[in-house]
């Protein structure tokens, strides 16, 4: 099963506004276990910032100068998703810019049903509770120190330690394949293994009349014994 964590920073809140992506970041998961393999890049949006988002990123309009259009990273990024199934925090927000970013080049927009949100996960996990990113990483204990600004690939990477442990956390990825029953979610193998020393299996050491006659008189010592009451 191969996943894609993603996330974006953008010049605002809404593709209909005219706002445009300035970061795209991406992890790559293979069961639920990173690759390595990354996909960053800075886009330049060709229109002003907005004062929030650049408090927020701390990208500035000076720093998207000599950037790429989106157009001229959206087969690298198609190819990097590639078959992957895209993990996003509240997959509504960063759809709806990648759908009006990738639309004009003929891409085909992609279905926010099929995207696993950990947003709606951890709400329905967590009921009540702050859901943020940062309120899941103090959750889960995950450190986010260097998270002072947002940044696309670093929360994508924030996000892939959020889900996995959203997921049921890393010892779940760590099951050997022939410890799951298809069709199940997943099952451990919980029988016991050999048993070592003396252990006789009665098919092998039949009782002796000895043994019969030792049990039959520890049965006879009992007072009242269940079996023979009504």
């Amino acid at each position: 099963m191969r996943e894609i964590v993603l996330d974006t920073e953008t010049t605002g809140f809404d593709p209909l506004n005219g706002d445009k992506i300035v970061e795209v970041g991406c992890v790559e998961l293979v069961d639920r276990i990173p690759t390595g393999r990354t996909f960053q890049r800075y886009v330049n949006p060709e229109r002003a910032m907005s004062a929030g988002a650049s408090a927020v990123t701390g990208i500035k309009d000076s720093d998207l100068v000599g950037q790429p259009i989106f157009g001229e990273i959206a087969a690298d990024l198609m190819a990097f998703i590639g078959d992957g199934t895209l993990v996003i925090h509240n997959a509504e927000f960063d759809v709806k810019f990648l759908n009006a970013e990738l639309g004009p080049y003929g891409y085909k927009p992609f279905d926010l049903k099929s995207v696993v949100d950990t947003l709606q996960i951890a709400r329905m996990k967590f009921p009540g509770s702050p859901a943020s990113l940062d309120a899941l990483c103090k959750r889960f204990g995950v450190d986010n120190g260097s998270r002072t600004l947002h940044g696309a690939l670093l929360d994508a990477e924030l996000l892939t330690e959020v889900y996995i442990e959203l997921m049921g956390g890393r010892q779940r990825a760590l099951v050997l394949e022939e410890d799951v029953v298809p069709g199940s979610d997943v099952a451990l193998n919980l029988m016991p293994s050999a048993p070592t020393g003396d252990i006789r299996p009665p098919r092998h050491f039949p009782v002796t009349e000895q043994e019969l006659e030792a049990h039959a008189g520890m049965v006879k010592g009992l007072k009242n014994p269940l079996w023979t009451m009504s």
